[in-house]
């Protein structure tokens, strides 16, 4: 959606991000703030969006729902394809609909990506061609290294200079990224830095929050969740996903909680087993994305209970 289509009073809408691993508390304290500056919640996660999957992805609850409206969450089927693109479209038209009613928008999940894609943009990945890599380790081993480092310097002069002869990995995909795509990689990383300016400066009013929590707290959370969700019926909500025709062998079959009751229900682990694998797979997908999260710098980070102080912090920087 260009800027053009996109009203004024969505670019200057107040907005909340709040963001953490799995199990940290984001539902609880989303709430909160919900009723503190009068928001709607935007969904940021990537499997909340599926309809019949709910236990799995621990969506918010219908009482929680009744609270407050919430968007992008069942909108797809488990067998549709759903991406970082589409969500990007899809956030934007929930953020003008809800500027519209003149409400605070609180953009909330753990999907770093979908994050990344709204606030720095969609990146093209970087020019490939297998049949023109090999013609370069082909002309590497008869030219030498320091022949192609010439040719990269002549053709991309600022990558031949932050790029040595000896690092053959770096001076081919140079070499590739031209002769693949005629321009160089220079001219591509601008490009996408000044995308990904444009795109921070989209939105005039944005605070964004993240939850820290010490890993030992954390690891508990999961592993009370992991049970909780199978007290719910996980393994039942499986079972029905599949009586209405959804494979095991789809992406959102394979994700954490329904890929581990699938393996269950296909007799490859007993209950005692899958268990053990969902919080160890969960623990580790937590961890994932702390990781992601510590990268992105334009996240304030605090304590998960410390609401006081994030609510503090929101009025004042959002003036609201």
């Amino acid at each position: 959606m260009k800027d053009s289509l996109y009203p004024q009073t969505a670019l200057a809408c107040p907005i909340i991000v709040l963001v953490g691993p799995t199990a940290v508390g984001k539902t609880a304290l989303s709430l909160q703030l919900v009723q503190r500056f009068d928001c709607e919640i935007i969904s940021m996660d990537s499997m909340q969006v599926y309809r019949h999957m709910d236990i799995g992805t621990a969506k918010p609850s219908e009482e929680e729902q009744a609270v407050v409206p919430h968007h992008l969450i069942d909108i797809v089927n488990p067998d549709e394809q759903y991406d970082a693109a589409r969500f990007v479209d899809d956030a934007l038209a929930a953020i003008a609909e809800i500027a519209s009613r003149n409400r605070t928008v609180l953009l909330t999940g753990g999907t770093g990506l979908y994050l990344k894609s709204l606030f720095e943009g969609l990146f093209n990945v970087l020019p490939m061609d297998k049949g023109i890599r090999a013609q370069l380790r082909e002309r590497l081993e008869h030219e030498g290294k320091e022949a192609l480092h010439a040719e990269l310097c002549q053709i991309d002069p600022a990558t031949g200079a932050r790029i040595h002869a000896n690092d053959t990995q770096r001076l081919l995909r140079g070499l590739e990224i031209y002769h693949s795509s005629g321009r160089t990689w220079t001219e591509l990383i601008t490009e996408q830095q000044v995308q990904k300016n444009e795109q921070k400066n989209r939105f005039s009013r944005v605070f964004q929050v993240a939850l820290d929590c010490e890993r030992v707290k954390l690891y508990e959370r999961i592993e009370q969740r992991s049970h909780i969700m199978l007290e719910q019926g996980l393994i039942e909500e499986v079972e029905r996903l599949r009586a209405l025709g959804y494979s095991s062998e789809l992406p959102s079959m394979q994700s954490i909680g329904y890929k581990h009751v699938n393996n269950l229900l296909a007799g490859d682990w007993n209950q005692a087993e899958m268990l053990e694998y969902l919080v160890r797979d969960t623990r580790r997908y937590a961890k994932r994305q702390m990781t992601w999260f510590r990268k992105h710098q334009d996240l304030n980070w605090f304590a998960r209970d410390d609401y006081e102080q994030i609510a503090a912090q929101v009025a004042e920087v959002l003036c609201l």
